[in-house]
């Protein structure tokens, strides 16, 4: 059975072209949301919330394992659309898809799990905390993981009773958008919980403005998710920011550098870089650096690159020619402010080869600045405590990885600001089950992911009290 076609009309503003980056090729249409759109479909998830939070914890559990089948019936068929759409090679797509559904298969403990607690108390009377529904959840999600960076919210907030506005990236808008609506339809979602709002700025405002909004989940760049968290303070609403990243790479001395090189490749050149976890500054210790970046720039000169949808490719186009100008910006000035371009370093539209630099200072812009693409800027240290300034000098603190010696990670991975760190692991990295998230410019801590972050992300604490009898009062 086909899940999805090429033509997607919903919302009143007009339709906008899927387009293929690899290639300019139009694959289909989507409709436009509208702020009224935004406001009659607000409306309507407040009304069938109600309902959702009353059905039996079986019924809501029951629908999200249903979508966690559906995600794995129908997982070629969106991975196509991954790649053809987010420029994603063929493994990647399968790590969304898997990733779909092993979230809403979590999702699926949720509406069972222990969510309260008995409270001490000075009165004659039971004291409880309990979580309860927040209402409306708004999800605002991205082009570059967009099936991940948006069920993994949309997944919890429904287990939870809640109704979701999802707004995606109107560049991949069917598969992190379209996909979703339509395997819950599928799964038996009752209607009017989950409304696609594709569309500009002004619907990303007006999903965080409408009134019947409790809760805002933004996933994206930390300038857009400043305003976001702007918004949302301004209506007394929460927000969960996962935002970018700068993210070192630490290789500690002796370790392997053959492997160490490989962690690194994978982790500034998957999916061309355009991950919030991907590996923007490569740290070696100074006794293996040259050949360290020798093995890395090897690497790099010889994975693939082109359409992921004809060719069996390392790397895949750049999302579109604003990312693609920015990501050779940042080489440009890199370069003209001293750093060495050892592998890649010009762009061939749509793509951008991996990118390795050498001879960088801390004011170097592809030091300092998230990239978004595959370049992998390189750096030595003399010792620990250089290792841990140079990993802390940055606004963002998102993820760390630690190649070497597990004692002495440790060491160090006490001393590093981060919201994630990964021994004898690159960068990226994410699980289901796991807490996800950074501090700094990389976002408000640690909010999606695992029954407790979920729980805490999606429900309000409610205070309970009960007594035998109508309390007698001196009035």
């Amino acid at each position: 059975m086909t899940l999805l076609d090429s033509e997607f009309l919903l919302g009143s503003g007009g339709t906008h072209a899927v387009v293929e980056p690899a290639t300019g090729e139009t694959l289909g249409h989507v409709g436009i949301a509208t702020p009224g759109d935004v406001a009659e479909a607000a409306r309507a998830a407040a009304e069938a919330q109600r309902d959702w939070a009353r059905r039996k914890p079986a019924e809501r559990a029951a629908v999200l394992r249903r979508a966690g089948e559906l995600w794995e019936a129908h997982a070629a068929e969106v991975q196509d659309w991954i790649v053809r759409e987010a420029g994603s090679t063929r493994p990647k797509a399968g790590i969304e898809t898997e990733m779909a559904a092993g979230i809403c298969f979590e999702a699926a403990a949720l509406p069972t799990h222990p969510r309260g607690e008995v409270l001490s108390t000075g009165e004659p009377r039971w004291s409880l905390a309990r979580r309860v529904p927040a209402g409306v959840v708004s999800v605002i999600s991205p082009f570059n993981f967009p099936l991940i960076l948006a069920i993994r919210s949309v997944a919890p907030a429904l287990a939870l009773g809640n109704a979701v506005l999802l707004k995606p990236d109107l560049r991949t808008a069917v598969s992190g958008g379209v996909s979703i609506v339509r395997v819950f339809e599928e799964a038996g979602l009752p209607a009017g919980l989950l409304h696609l709002l594709p569309g500009d700025a002004a619907v990303g405002a007006a999903v965080v403005d409408a009134p019947e909004v409790s809760v805002v989940s933004f996933t994206g760049s930390t300038a857009a998710g400043r305003k976001v968290g702007e918004a949302a303070a301004r209506s007394l609403k929460r927000v969960h920011l996962e935002l970018g990243g700068n993210n070192a790479l630490v290789v500690l001395p002796g370790a392997d550098v053959a492997k160490a090189a490989s962690a690194g490749a994978f982790g500034s050149f998957l999916h061309q870089g355009q991950i919030c976890m991907t590996t923007g500054r490569h740290l070696v210790h100074e006794s293996q650096v040259d050949e360290y970046v020798e093995a890395l720039a090897a690497k790099a000169r010889r994975l693939p690159v082109g359409n992921p949808a004809t060719g069996e490719v390392a790397l895949g186009p750049i999302i579109d020619d604003r990312q693609l100008a920015h990501v050779t910006d940042v080489v440009d000035r890199s370069v003209a402010a001293g750093a060495r371009v050892l592998a890649g370093g010009k762009p061939d539209a749509p793509f951008y080869p991996p990118t390795v630099l050498f001879g960088l200072s801390d004011d170097t812009p592809a030091w300092r600045e998230e990239i978004f693409g595959p370049v992998a800027p390189v750096r030595a240290y003399r010792d620990l405590d250089e290792a841990a300034r140079l990993v802390n000098d940055s606004e963002y603190g998102l993820s760390v990885g630690i190649l070497g010696d597990v004692g002495t990670a440790m060491t160090l991975a006490d001393e590093v600001r981060s919201g994630k760190v990964h021994i004898n692991e690159q960068t990226v990295g994410d699980e289901p089950t796991a807490p996800f998230g950074g501090v700094g410019d990389s976002g408000n801590g640690s909010r999606f992911g695992g029954a407790q972050a979920n729980i805490e992300a999606f429900t309000e604490t409610q205070w309970l009290t009960v007594r035998a009898d109508i309390a007698g009062y001196p009035f």
